[in-house]
């Protein structure tokens, strides 16, 4: 593209050195193509919903008004649990699992780097969690550990709830993800900081945790917030061990009225927890890749 061009035919964006009232049309020109474009989207969602045969039907079933609300507040008489008592599960669960997976996933990574012959047994033992952490599906973990430690009849271990179970469970998994992050991070710092550090004479715990760790911390938060996002929709699962979280109070109301505006509800708390998480993420990803692009 030449100084000269109004704008690039390749993506179509502005050049900042034409005219400004050339780069108002360009600028005009897309508001008009997205908002045309949002309204045949919206246009054909309505079709679909109000024009269709069972329109009436799905909007019953799944957008009831009353409904939505009675699963909001719950009701007791008829033994139906509040969703948003359900939702403080979720989120209690979802924060408490987060400071875990960070805490035993770097505590896993740090052991699969290290090269000390003194922790090769916790170098292999970290391996083989990860490996078979990894390996099972979440579901099944939560099952096996929310069934199998009652069984142990284990004082304290064994007389918890379903959502602590839940917990542990998603920290077993996630920790696993974690750690792999992280020692990916570790890997992609430059060898010339650590040997920098150590030059500097720094220990090897102290080079390590003043040198590498802050920048490989750094360049994995974008995926490290995404393992996030799938962790709080995850808390989801523990409804499998009969915790009255957010979606099993959905399906508990589901089974009562025949109406399924409590899993529509589920749902939209899931969608508006999650989003501004994802456009953070964004904001970091973006951040980082103009950072790089700076610095080539």
């Amino acid at each position: 593209m030449t100084i000269g061009a109004d704008v690039d035919a390749s993506n179509e964006t502005p050049n900042f050195f034409a005219p400004r009232h050339r780069r108002l049309f360009v600028g005009r020109r897309g508001l008009v193509a997205s908002t045309i474009s949002s309204a045949l989207i919206i246009s054909a969602i309505a079709l679909v919903l109000f024009a269709s045969p069972g329109g009436a039907t799905f909007r019953y079933i799944f957008f009831s008004g009353h409904n939505l609300w009675l699963a909001w507040v719950g009701d007791p008489r008829l033994g139906l649990s509040a969703l948003r008592d359900g939702i403080v599960t979720n989120i209690w669960m979802f924060l408490l699992s987060e400071v875990l997976v960070l805490v035993f996933g770097l505590g896993l990574a740090w052991c699969r780097i290290s090269q000390s012959p003194v922790l090769f047994p916790f170098r292999v033992l970290a391996t083989a969690y990860t490996d078979v952490m990894r390996g099972v599906p979440l579901i099944l973990t939560m099952l096996l550990v929310g069934f199998g430690l009652p069984e142990l009849k284990l004082p304290v271990i064994s007389t918890q709830s379903a959502a602590v179970y839940g917990v542990i469970s998603l920290t077993m998994c996630y920790s696993a993800y974690v750690a792999e992050v992280i020692r990916a991070g570790i890997y992609s710092v430059p060898n010339g900081q650590r040997l920098a550090a150590r030059s500097l004479g720094l220990t090897q715990t102290s080079t390590m945790r003043r040198v590498i760790l802050p920048q490989a911390i750094r360049n994995v938060i974008p995926p490290l917030l995404n393992d996030f996002i799938s962790l709080q929709k995850d808390t989801a699962i523990v409804s499998v061990l009969g915790a009255i979280e957010v979606v099993r109070a959905a399906q508990i109301f589901s089974a009562t009225t025949f109406n399924e505006s409590g899993l529509t509800l589920a749902a939209i708390f899931f969608i508006v927890l999650t989003i501004p998480m994802t456009r953070f993420t964004d904001r970091l990803i973006s951040k980082d890749r103009a950072k790089r692009l700076a610095h080539e």
